[in-house]
């Protein structure tokens, strides 16, 4: 249970253990007298061409309490799953907005991080929500995306079109 929640927390923290600093060693090595010594300059794995942006903690808060308000009013949530819930949205919403701030220049990165910032949250609130909580927040959830659901593609052809009998 507390897995995926973590993970989603590493996932969100990553970015920033990525800004580490650039680091000098000396490197000692048996040398002739009067020879001098190396020193080795390394770089982050992955170093960032400008400081990572950060939204405003006022508006994160804001959304996360709004989205964690209506949840818990669909889906009953008790007191316990409104506070577990309220965190996962709150690290979700955090995740997303930084996702908009700091790939606002490449659409198809910010896309990939939103995903994954998704994916994480909807298998940490499958963790906290009932299992007829989570099916009413899937199906409500599609509803709101536009997805059709299996009896809709199967209704009627589209007008014009024979359908299957004739």
């Amino acid at each position: 249970m507390k897995t995926p929640f973590l993970a989603a927390l590493l996932l969100l923290a990553a970015p920033t253990l990525l800004l580490a600093q650039t680091t000098t060693a000396k490197v000692k090595t048996k040398t002739p007298v009067g020879a001098t010594t190396k020193t080795k300059t390394t770089l982050p794995a992955a170093a960032p061409a400008q400081p990572k942006a950060t939204p405003p903690e006022a508006q994160v808060e804001a959304r996360a309490n709004a989205l964690t308000s209506n949840m818990q009013k669909a889906l009953a949530l008790n007191p316990d799953q409104t506070e577990k819930v309220r965190q996962i949205n709150l690290v979700s919403v955090r995740g997303v907005e930084s996702a908009r701030l700091n790939y606002r220049q490449d659409v198809r990165k910010m896309a990939a991080v939103i995903d994954d910032i998704g994916q994480a949250r909807l298998a940490t609130l499958k963790n906290v929500l009932t299992p007829a909580q989570f099916d009413k927040y899937q199906r409500k959830r599609e509803e709101k995306m536009g997805v059709p659901n299996a009896q809709g593609a199967q209704g009627n052809p589209a007008p014009g079109l024979p359908s299957q009998g004739e």
